[in-house]
Formats: structure tokens, C-alpha cells, sequence
């Protein structure tokens, strides 16, 4: 019929097909094959066995260009225990099978087994993949994903570019830490021993241990170093992966100008330095604009928690100067704002808004609010995470195999409440909570329909205490309209949310005695975790899980079922 109505949309359609072929002839299919093993390792120049990537831990940095397609083959040489990897801030619009969530989108991959994971970066920015069975990522299973944009697409510029991926690292192994949070008394995870910096550190205690166990001279374990060129400006894509800690960074005697969070741009604002919470990245740029013949520290340290684990370092060198690459700066490590000053991060999350070039205004209202309230619990004597006093367990048939397959009684069918007492609860005082139970029920959302969150931090089981926790949402990215500190009113507080220019992002930090709000649409059909980032809180069960428009996704691979009531190929 076009073809009888004139020029302009005979025109029109053949431009589009001009354009959309020509984007397709840009996409490319960047191909990885990955051996999972257990290997001895020296990040922090203790010697350990820690779960790599093709021997390595950190992974290998995956690199595409938005609109990319890409394949992962993943080999589980284990030998006894089973492995899935997350694309942590990749959306998996069309392919949720490929999220990589053990018991919510696929069965694990089986010792000896080879999965293939395949998707599509469809947005550019700096992202991250780790395990996410167990309490496998802090095992060394995690690595960077960085998404070039179109060239001329984003709203800075620079001369070069550095990864930088911060991690908090634990002697003990993740079969050690899962049964001591299992434990009646339990046993608690405790601080890291090291902070690392590209999957290197120091532990400050070397000497002290049994010979042989520790090597400061091992090269697996040598100071990071990051190289820059007098007078040029570079940025710095920096995540964090930390299984616990909340961290805050510095590049020594450099401004860093904030352009980019979780893969959306920022509207510019300057720090000395930058709290990143476990799941975050962010993006900043510097200028190498100061002396070139000294060293300067990169630092990382714990906020949030009382701090018993030392400054992470790395060494900003300058080309053509002085002072050797490797040389220490002569000054001591930066040690960062105090750990409980919760109202300096405060600041940082509220000064975090769209850049005005990019902004994706939120819907004006929302379909529908959960308010959760975050609580520690006692269930059965184990200490316990609960919202609304319903503590998560993860079902042995994934959620997404068993809706797809109508095995509807591989989980809980009634719905998990959607709010609590607000109106009468003291988020200050230690509550008893005795009516906390485990579920593993989950949220039904009608498709298209436009979801508000509100995640109420409260008192732990100990007088006086409260921790900051970092939330991530699988399969979308939300805006966060709102924080505040005290108990939410939703009588009062939404007139206050930000709808101008509120960003877009896929982790957020709760603060603590806080509150934080989110919205987003559920129109990515599949179903998807939102959990605390911290490993051992989502282990002890802080964390949800939403259903949408299960009935729009296309045929499961049979290579994510096997387990649960699909064991044997069976309905």
C-alpha cells in the first residue's frame, strides 16, 4: 500500500531499512570460551584455592560495542561443585534464561557440563559479571563487561581509559562462611583479611603466618598499576564486586568528575572521593594534571562498617617521569571519610541524578507500591534476613522453568505481603519479630504496569545498629525517585519524589535507619531476583523475586532445566 500513496513514506520505509541493516551490519558477535576450575591463586599473597576463569581470578574483561551479541561457552571443571554466572546490568530482554540466577532462571551447570550463555548488550556503559550460586563470587568467580557506545554518542570525552574492579577477599572458604551462617549460634563471616584492586593486594599480616603460605614477593599479588600521560584526561570505569563491603575510593591529589552510573549518564558532579557499594559502577574522569615525577595512590576503604580489614592500594604513575612505575608514593595511603558518616554517602546518592542531555522521565505515577521492610529475624534459632518478615529460600525448580512448564507446585502459591505496619513501627528498637517464617513464594506483576518499591531499612537484632545495603534488580534498570532517613510515610513522602531527572540505575544503597525508593516498569517478560548485593544477606535470605508476563517468553533451551522436578527431563 506504501507504494501507492507518493514519495515521502516509500521514502520513509526505505530509510528505515537503510538504517536498521546498517546497525546490523555494525553488530558483532564477540565469542568467549571459559573453563571454570579451581586453581591456587596469590591475590593478596596468601596462598588459596579460589574458583578462576580460564586460571585466572579476576575473569577476562568481556569488550563489545552496544547492540553486540555476546556468546559465552562455559565449561564447569569443578568437579564437584555447580556453577551459574550472572550478567550483572545486562537487561536479557528476550533471552532471561541466559540471566545466570540459579533456581530463578536456570538450573546450575553441572560439574563437567558445558553451557552457553548468548545475549545482547543493547546499552553502553561499565557492568560486570560474577557467580551467582552459593556464595561462589566471593570465591573469585567475577570479572568486568564494558560497552563501548557509538562513536560521538556520549556526552564527555577523553584521551584513554582504565578498568578498575574492587573486591574484598576472605581466607576462609565460601563452604566455611555458608555453614558458619547456617551455624546455631551462627558464625559469622566476619571482615575481609584484604581489599583488592584488580584482583591484587596485600595481606598486611604476611609475616605472621606459617612459611610458605605467604609470599610477598609473588607476582600474582604486585601492586596494580594505572599509567597516565601528563595533560591528558582519562577515565576510569570503576565496579565493585564486594561480597560485604561498602567501599570508598580515591585517586590521591585527583578530582574525579562523576559521568556515568550502572550505565547511565550522570549529570557532572566533582568528589575528592567515591562511595561504591557492592553491584555499582560508576565511571569518572580525571586529569593527569599533577606533579609527574612522583607516584600517587589509587585507595580503596570500608565504610559503613567498622573497619578491620586495611587500605586497598594501586599506583597512578606518570609516563616520563622520575619516580619508577612500581615505586611507592611518598606519602601513606588515603584513609577516606570517616565509616560512619552516613551523612556524607547520603549526599553522594541524592547529588546522583541524570545528565540533562539524557533523561528518560519515569512514568507520573505507579500501578502499584511495595513497601518491604528490612529486618534481622530469629527463625529456628538462625539468625535470618526477612521483608515483612518473610525470610527468602530459593526453590530447587527454577521459577522460570517451573511457570513456563506449569509445575506450579515447585514453589509457594500465595502471593508474599506487599507492605507492613508502617504506621506503628519503631525502625529505631531492637523488635522481636517472632512471626518471621521462610518462603520462597513470589511477586506476580501485571505486564506493563509501573512498580514502586520502597525498601525501609530498621534496627538489627542489636541495640543501636544498622547497616547500609545495597539492592540489584535483575532483568530491568529503575529510577530512584527518593532516600530519606527514618521511617517512610507513603502519606507524605512521594510528593517529595524527584520525577524531573531521577537516575536510572540497576543496584542502590539503603541506607542506614533509611529508606529508598524505586520505580520501574515491568515489561521485560521473564522473572527476575531483587536481592541485597551482599553475599552473605541474600544467603541468609534478603531478597524477592518478581513475575512478569511469563507467558510472553519464548520456548525454554533444554539446556537450563535438569534439576528440581525437570530432573530426568520430566514435567
Amino acid at each position: 500500500m506504501l507504494l501507492t500513496m507518493g514519495g515521502p513514506p516509500r521514502l520513509l520505509c526505505c530509510l528505515f531499512l537503510a538504517l536498521s541493516l546498517a546497525a546490523a551490519a555494525r553488530a558483532a558477535t564477540r565469542r568467549h570460551e571459559w573453563e571454570i576450575s579451581y586453581q591456587f591463586t596469590h591475590s593478596d599473597c596468601v596462598r588459596k584455592l579460589a574458583v578462576t576463569i580460564n586460571g585466572h581470578t579476576p575473569g577476562p574483561t568481556i569488550r563489545a560495542t552496544q547492540g553486540d551479541t555476546v556468546v559465552v561457552r562455559v565449561k564447569n571443571s569443578l568437579l564437584t561443585e555447580n556453577v551459574a554466572i550472572h550478567w550483572h546490568g545486562i537487561r536479557q530482554i528476550g533471552t532471561p534464561w541466559a540471566d545466570g540466577t540459579e533456581g530463578v532462571t536456570q538450573c546450575p551447570i553441572l560439574p563437567g557440563d558445558v553451557f552457553t550463555y548468548t545475549f545482547v548488550v543493547d546499552r553502553p556503559g561499565t557492568y560486570m559479571y560474577h557467580a551467582h550460586y552459593g556464595m561462589q563470587r566471593s570465591a573469585g568467580l567475577n570479572g568486568l563487561i564494558v560497552v563501548a557506545a557509538a562513536p560521538g554518542a556520549e556526552p564527555f570525552r577523553y584521551d584513554g581509559e582504565h578498568a578498575v574492579l574492587l573486591n574484598d577477599w576472605w581466607h576462609k572458604s565460601t563452604y566455611e562462611q555458608a555453614a558458619g551462617l547456617a551455624a546455631v549460634p551462627i558464625g559469622w563471616v566476619g571482615e575481609p583479611q584484604t581489599l583488592l584492586i584488580n584482583g591484587r593486594g596485600r595481606f598486611v599480616n604476611c609475616s605472621s603466618m606459617a612459611p610458605g603460605a605467604c609470599n610477598a614477593t609473588h607476582p600474582e599479588c604486585a601492586t596494580q598499576v594505572f599509567a597516565v600521560v601528563p595533560g591528558k584526561t582519562y577515565r576510569f570505569r570503576i565496579a565493585s564486586v564486594t561480597s560485604l563491603s561498602a567501599l570508598n575510593f580515591e585517586i590521591e591529589g585527583h578530582q574525579m568528575t562523576v559521568v556515568e552510573a550502572d550505565g547511565h549518564y550522570v549529570k557532572p558532579f566533582v568528589v575528592k572521593n567515591l562511595n561504591i557499594y557492592s553491584g555499582e559502577t560508576y565511571s569518572v574522569l580525571i586529569r593527569a594534571d599533577q606533579n609527574p615525577n612522583r607516584n600517587y595512590w589509587l585507595a580503596s576503604n570500608v565504610v559503613s562498617r567498622k573497619p578491620g580489614t586495611a587500605t586497598g592500594t594501586a599506583i597512578l604513575s606518570y609516563y616520563g617521569g622520575r619516580s619508577s612505575p612500581r615505586r611507592p608514593p611518598p606519602t601513606t595511603p588515603p584513609t577516606g571519610p570517616a565509616w560512619d558518616d552516613t551523612a556524607y554517602r547520603f549526599r553522594q546518592s541524592v547529588a546522583t541524578v541524570a545528565h540533562p542531555a539524557h533523561v528518560d522521565p519515569p512514568p507520573p505515577r505507579a500501578d502499584r507500591t511495595i513497601l518491604l521492610l528490612n529486618t534481622q529475624n530469629k527463625i529456628d534459632g538462625r539468625i535470618k534476613w526477612a521483608l515483612n518478615s518473610v525470610s527468602f529460600t530459593l526453590p530447587h525448580t527454577p521459577y522460570l522453568v517451573a511457570m513456563k512448564s506449569g509445575l506450579l507446585g515447585a514453589f509457594d502459591q500465595r502471593p508474599p505481603p506487599e507492605t507492613y505496619a508502617h504506621q506503628g513501627y519503631d525502625i529505631y528498637a531492637v523488635q522481636r519479630n517472632t512471626s518471621a517464617t521462610t518462603s520462597d513464594a513470589l511477586y506476580r506483576l501485571a505486564f506493563g504496569s509501573v512498580v514502586d518499591v520502597v525498601l525501609q531499612n530498621a534496627n538489627m537484632l542489636d541495640a543501636n545498629k544498622s547497616e547500609t545495603h545495597p539492592w540489584h534488580l535483575h532483568g530491568h534498570d529503575f529510577w530512584v525517585l527518593g532516600y530519606g532517613i527514618g521511617r517512610f510515610d507513603p502519606a507524605v513522602h512521594p510528593a517529595s519524589y524527584n520525577l524531573k531527572d531521577p537516575i536510572l540505575k540497576n543496584t542502590v544503597a539503603v541506607h542506614p535507619y533509611g529508606w529508598t525508593a524505586l520505580r520501574f516498569k515491568a515489561d521485560n517478560p521473564g522473572v527476575w531476583a531483587f536481592h541485597c548485593h551482599i553475599e552473605a544477606h541474600f544467603f541468609m535470605g534478603m531478597g524477592v523475586v518478581f513475575e512478569e508476563g511469563v507467558e510472553r517468553v519464548a520456548e525454554l533451551p533444554k539446556e537450563i532445566m535438569g534439576c528440581g522436578k525437570t530432573k530426568g527431563g520430566g514435567h
